[in-house]
């Protein structure tokens, strides 16, 4: 099962490192990656694989949006399914 991870605020060192890591510690694997800075925003999106996480989908939901409060950035999970359905236009 896939998931997406978005991951948007102000642009500082160790974000891409701590959220890795953080997806590491739960046994998600990253898939693809893309991120960019535009005046000093950071956006990044990720393609992960949950196939395997040690905990329930809504722990990580949790745990990642509870690093986000820490970092000052707003980071949210959603699976691949309810993610592509709420963008198909």
């Amino acid at each position: 099962m896939k998931a997406i991870v978005t991951v948007i605020g102000e642009d500082c060192v160790g974000i891409i490192a701590k959220i890795s890591t953080l997806l590491m510690e739960h046994n998600v694997n990253i898939v693809d990656l893309t991120q960019n800075v535009l005046d000093n925003i950071f956006t990044m999106t990720m393609i992960v694989d949950v196939s395997k996480v040690s905990a329930s989908f809504e722990a990580l939901s949790s745990a990642l949006q509870q690093k986000g409060e820490e970092m000052g950035l707003d980071i949210r999970i959603q699976r691949e399914e309810i993610f592509t359905a709420m963008h198909r236009i």
